[in-house]
Order: C-alpha cells, then structure tokens, then sequence
C-alpha cells in the first residue's frame, strides 16, 4: 500500500520503529463483512439459515466477516433487511454506545445508515431513533436503507447539527457522533481517499467535527453517553480532538474503553499531557480492521438540564374508511394505531417523537409511510410491508432455494402458492421482501424497481 507522503511523515515521527508494524494489514484485501439486524432475527439465528460462509467478527457481536469475493447487496436477505453490508471494523462504535430499549437515541452523521440500523436494532422499535444527515442525497439513501432493515421507530432528518441541537437541547440518552473526516483509514478500501489528503484537509475536518461535537453534547440529556469516532488516524481529529473537548468541558468524563475486547489503546503522544489517551481506542490495519478511532464520554447527571421546549401537539389524522378496510383485512394490529398525515399520505409516528420539537427540522421521514387512498381505494407503499410484513394476514413464502425468489427481485411476476387473491407481503424464509396483489394464481411483483436485482 503506498501511503500519501505527508501522511506517511507524519505517522513515522509519531511511531517510530512500530509504522510497518501497525499499518500491516491483517487481510490480503480489504476486509467484507456484513452486520444482522437484529429487528429481523439473532446472530445465531443468521448463521444458521445463511447460505453463504460467515464467520463471527471481534468488533462487534452482530457482525460477521464474509469472503471478499461475495457480494452481498445482491443477496436476498440483504434485500429484506436481515444483514447490512459494512466493513467489519465499522460495526464497532454503535455497539459502544449500550443503547437500550425505550431510550431517545440520536445519530448524527447518520448515512449510509449501517450504524443507524444498529442502534435502531438495540431499541427494539422502543423509544426513537433520530437519523440524521446533513448531505441531502446521503439523508435519501440512509431513508432507503432504514426502510429496508424495517426501522419503524426513526424520524430522519436532513440538517445542520446546529439547528438540532437549537431544537433539542437535552432530549437524548445517547448521541452517536461517526464524524465526516480524512478519511486515513480507508487509503486502501478507497484509493480517492489517499490521493486528496492533504494536512489542509485534516484541518478542515477537525474544526467540522469539533462543531459537530459541540452540537451533540448540547442534545444530549444529563447523564447521557457520547460516542464519538472517525476512520482516520489523524491526532487533529482523534485523541487532540477529544482532549481539546474535555478541556471546554468539564461537566463529561471520559470512559474507558480497554476492556472493548477489540483493537489497542488511544496514544499519548497523539493528544495534550495528561490526556489519558489509553481510555480511547484505536483499530490499525494490524488489528484486522481499515482504521478507526473511537472515545465514549458521559454527561454529568449534575450537568444543568435545559427547559423542556413546548410542543403544541399536533392534530391525529382521521383514518380513512378505505384504509381501515385494509388494515382490518391485512394488517388488523394496526387499524386502531392513531396516525398522522403528510398530504395525502397516512403516516404511523413513532410514539416518542411527539415529544420531540421537529416542527421546523426538514423531515424526510417520521415513522412509517402507510400508504394513501387512490380512486377510492387504498393503495399500500413498500414501507409497510418491509416494517410489518411478517404479521401480514396475507403472505406468499418463499425460501432462499426457491427460483422463485430471484424472479421476484428481478421484478417478475410470480407464481402463487401460498397467499389468496389480493394484496400479499412477500416473505423469503420469513423476512419481507415487499408486496405483491395476487389474482389469476399469480403475484403481480410491487418491488421497487430501484431495488431490483437487473443485472
């Protein structure tokens, strides 16, 4: 691997005699790996019924390595949400986090939405999850693959972190920070990377990500965790950012993160004196990874408390009597689920964020998407079937061996067996894989045609 040579100066002067040690990657190729999402099945679970070699990773307990050679966004549990595709190493910051179900959960910097998925996971559709993502075609595709994991508990945002935390200052118990950065640790995943580093770039990213940093710890509630990471080994934005942080506030300690079971400790050398740099942690090439930096801080409970902003609570949406016929005949856990409306669209929020103050944030989503009514009748979106397809009253099964199944994501028609004429959830070994109306003994195929697999 040929490093950029401003990069490669500075790491020497900071390591010394250990450069080629730590930067020797464990793999020959960049490692693949693939994070179950735990709304749809356990890790034990997924790798019984997987057909493909996945091995356990260390960085985490619902993430598995996989040959570099697959290619598992083609797969069809990628496509019902079973398993993101992410490097192995990525999984580990959001398990840091402890998130448990019931809590206000942010994300920060949220796209692609593989971490996301993985706190969303942790709440067991309990509490809320806010996504956010300040890139407006970045927000879109973490929208599409929280609706793919069947995430039914996110208001995802497209925002500047500022106007976040004017909006919501204290009203989370964990805020996750995956901060935009230089990108060193991917010098081999993604060659761009190396060739415009620049000491001006790590510069720039260090002050975003210290503005970032700020935001967060506005949002979050007395108490509170922080987990902040990045995938570079820059000392600007890793171990000197976060001692620079502690320095402005007092009212956060630094955790400790050498039991994590995974990578080495944050370095001295990297950060101010007296930083305890060890209670960081870091994933070098030699540690199996591409290259993380990740540090968990905890709000003081003593931490003053802003005032709760008021809400004026918003108005339900009257259900229409086209979708309570729907519900009853497919869905019948939801038709009494009070609901709101975004135009003609019926929307099923989260229950904790009408608690939250989103009324001027720039919402992509809150909740999910039901469908709306069309020439007098009710016409479902894909949202609901990857949310609740499992617990459709209509399903057509398929398995992972049945031809039927690659027909269906190739946007086929296929054959009925097991679901009666009208709407149906499609299902592959249980998990969604959107919807189809059945007449004649055939499914005609909803599958978005964005999603298919046409090559």
């Amino acid at each position: 691997m040929q490093f950029p040579q401003d990069f490669t100066a500075r790491e020497r002067a900071l390591l010394g005699s250990r450069f080629d040690e730590v930067y020797a990657y464990a793999t020959p190729s960049p490692a693949r790996g693939v994070t179950v999402n735990g709304l749809r099945c356990t890790p034990q679970q997924f790798a019984q019924g997987v057909d493909f070699d996945a091995a356990p990773s260390v960085f985490c307990p619902t993430a598995f390595t996989v040959a570099p050679e697959l290619r598992p966004g083609r797969h069809p549990w990628h496509h019902a949400g079973v398993f993101y595709a992410q490097e192995p190493s990525a999984s580990a910051p959001a398990a840091l986090l402890d998130v448990q179900p019931g809590m206000r959960v942010a994300d920060l910097c949220a796209a692609p939405g593989g971490k996301t998925s993985q706190l969303a996971a942790a709440l067991q559709g309990q509490g809320v999850l806010l996504a956010n993502e300040y890139a407006a075609p970045r927000a879109e595709i973490l929208r599409q693959n929280l609706e793919r994991m069947g995430v039914t508990n996110a208001v995802i945002t497209n925002e500047d972190t500022a106007r976040l935390a004017a909006a919501l200052p204290g009203q989370f118990d964990r805020v996750l920070v995956d901060a935009p950065c230089s990108g060193e640790g991917m010098f081999r995943k993604e060659p761009a990377a190396a060739g415009q580093h620049s000491d001006a770039l790590v510069a720039h990213c260090a002050a975003l990500g210290a503005e970032i940093l700020e935001n967060a710890a506005a949002l979050l509630a007395p108490g509170g965790v922080l987990v902040f990471s990045t995938c570079t080994f820059a000392p600007q934005e890793d171990e000197g950012q976060i001692a620079a942080f502690l320095a402005r506030h007092p009212e956060f300690a630094l955790c400790d993160l050498s039991d994590c079971g995974f990578g080495s400790p944050g370095e001295a050398n990297r950060a101010p004196a007296g930083f305890a740099a060890g209670r960081c942690r870091r994933i070098w090439p030699a540690d199996g990874g591409e290259g993380h930096f990740m540090a968990k801080l905890q709000k003081s409970a003593d931490a003053p408390a802003p005032a709760a902003p008021r809400i004026k609570p918003g108005k339900p949406a009257k259900p229409s009597a086209e979708w309570l016929a729907f519900a009853k005949e497919y869905f019948p856990f939801l038709a009494d689920a009070p609901l709101t409306a975004a135009g003609d669209r019926l929307i099923l929020p989260p229950a904790g964020a009408a608690a939250l103050n989103t009324a001027k944030l720039h919402l992509l989503r809150c909740g999910v998407p039901l469908g709306s009514v069309l020439k007098k009748r009710f016409q479902p979106e894909h949202a609901l079937f990857m949310a609740y397809g499992s617990r459709c009253a209509n399903t057509e099964r398929l398995t992972l061996a049945d031809p039927r199944t690659a027909a269906w994501l190739r946007g086929e028609e296929i054959d009925a067996a097991t679901a009666q004429n009208g709407w149906c959830a499609v299902l592959v070994d249980g998990y969604p894989l959107g919807c189809g109306k059945v007449s004649g003994g055939r499914v005609k195929n909803h599958y978005p045609k964005g999603l298919r697999n046409l090559q």
